[in-house]
């Protein structure tokens, strides 16, 4: 198994793997559907009256059966992307359904669309990646016992899309506002219906197990080549997880820059064929309606290519299970909250106006008085994240509706480098209360605490990101 911490990632293939043999293969493609038809669905949104035959083709599932959910901390909009390898209808032609074994999930994507639509990620979780499963509601009506150890695909197979939000909910604490999931009927179909996707091999290629025959350069190719080249594994790179999962996050991302380009989204034609490939085998949530369909289709507006990225969750070997993937400890927990927290750069500081306390040197309390347990951890961990280092739990107060920021004798100036990154925060106070001590600035969270802005500009490189637009003969 490849150390790489970064892009640890497990995905059959079309190789002698020990799955059973219905299975592989199939459960890599989501990655070349599934980012694709929200992309395909928000942008022809603009061509509604004439397509609104193919938006009905679209399946809608209630998850009102998920519970405590996480509070929605800005406008960004996060939707989860589901790739089931179910063998019903169209799909049986790539391999039988075993009898009592369920459709599985192995391709989950968070798309992470950031406010204001200047930029958009897709993260992707390890289909072997072991974590807390909270109870899920069943298809009998059941329900699952929580789980405080599992591997992350078998949330869909206990309870479905609903199962899989809850549980990427618990681990990551980012509320997760809609859901996408397709099967691979429409793979081919998607490919042709983009004129081809681009690619650039290395060498030749032959692999019987894949199909997979084109020579080395660069090559456009749909249909039955898209899917073998999605596939293969021997003959392309060093044959590892890791390598491959960076050949399919290149392949997604040039299949988004094909989609997204003029050439498409302008003709009328291609749009039909594109979103007709798509609707037919996409299942989404009774929330994701034509008007929030809408909304996202506003947040794309003039977002180019080169501000769509693909990234893996940090995560690593599991140390219980060197064949199972676990988050890696602190990066995932930072990523989390840079995402979680991803808001509108604020407004830089103007000529001539008074030097501000940089975040380091700012000692902050938080006090919890929001109601939410452990709202004041997760807060502190933000605010370190923001570059506080100085930062303590004050302990919890009454419940209070509003938020206020007081500080101590001197910390009138530290109070507003903290308040400047509070989305509506009243201004600072004088500390009048017998906690009040000099120096300090204590941060009282109540019930309708609003979340910490970002001081940085959007999400920071991930290493090892790869962006839509970036050459497919780049690393080859």
């Amino acid at each position: 198994m490849n150390s790489n911490p970064m892009y640890m990632e497990y995905v059959d293939d079309a190789d002698e793997q020990d799955a059973p043999a219905h299975r592989r293969g199939w459960r890599i493609l989501g990655w070349v559907s599934i980012g694709l038809s929200v992309l395909m669905v928000a942008t022809s949104l603009t061509f509604y009256g004439a397509y609104r035959s193919a938006i009905g083709n679209i399946k809608r599932d209630d998850l009102s059966s998920i519970g405590p959910r996480p509070k929605k901390l800005n406008s960004a909009m996060n939707i989860l992307l589901l790739g089931s390898d179910t063998r019903e209808g169209g799909n049986a032609k790539y391999g039988r359904q075993m009898r009592n074994d369920p459709p599985r999930s192995d391709t989950m994507i968070l798309l992470h669309l950031s406010p204001g639509g200047g930029q958009a990620m897709g993260i992707s979780f390890p289909r072997d990646l072991m974590t807390a499963m909270p109870s899920c509601k069943k298809s009998d009506g059941t329900r699952s016992p929580a789980q405080s150890r599992a591997q992350i695909n078998s949330a869909y197979t206990i309870g479905g899309a609903a199962c899989v939000i809850a549980t990427i909910e618990k681990m990551s604490d980012i509320k997760i506002d809609h859901f996408m999931e397709v099967n691979f009927q429409g793979f081919k179909s998607i490919t042709s219906a983009v004129g081809g996707v681009p690619v650039c091999l290395p060498n030749d290629v032959a692999d019987k197990k894949s199909g997979l025959f084109m020579k080395r350069g660069r090559h456009n190719i749909s249909g039955e080549n898209a899917l073998a080249y999605v596939r293969a594994r021997h003959g392309l790179g060093d044959g590892s997880d890791t390598d491959r999962i960076k050949r399919q996050q290149k392949f997604m991302g040039a299949l988004a820059n094909k989609a997204m380009s003029g050439g498409v989204l302008k003709d009328p034609g291609k749009m039909m064929k594109l979103i007709s490939a798509g609707t037919k085998s996409l299942r989404t949530d009774k929330g994701l309606s034509v008007p929030a369909m809408l909304k996202i289709a506003e947040g794309m507006q003039g977002m180019t290519s080169g501000k769509l990225r693909f990234v893996t969750v940090p995560s690593g070997p599991d140390p219980a299970d060197p064949n199972r993937v676990a988050l890696r400890s602190p990066d995932a927990e930072r990523f989390f909250t840079t995402i979680r927290n991803d808001r509108t750069v604020p407004a830089e500081t103007k000529a001539g106006a008074a030097p501000t306390i940089p975040p380091s040197q700012v000692r902050v309390r938080v006090f919890n008085a929001s109601g939410v347990a452990g709202q004041a951890a997760r807060i502190q961990e933000d605010l370190q994240q923001q570059g506080f280092q100085q930062v303590e739990i004050g302990g919890n107060l009454r419940s209070s509706a509003t938020s206020r920021v007081l500080y101590g004798e001197g910390a009138d100036k530290h109070a507003l480098t903290l308040n400047r990154l509070i989305s509506g925060a009243p201004q600072p106070a004088p500390n009048t209360t017998s906690r009040a001590e000099a120096g300090v600035v204590d941060l009282v969270v109540g019930r309708s605490w609003p979340g910490l802005k970002s001081s940085r500009a959007g999400i920071p490189k991930v290493t090892g990101e790869v962006r839509a637009d970036d050459d497919p003969c780049k690393g080859a």
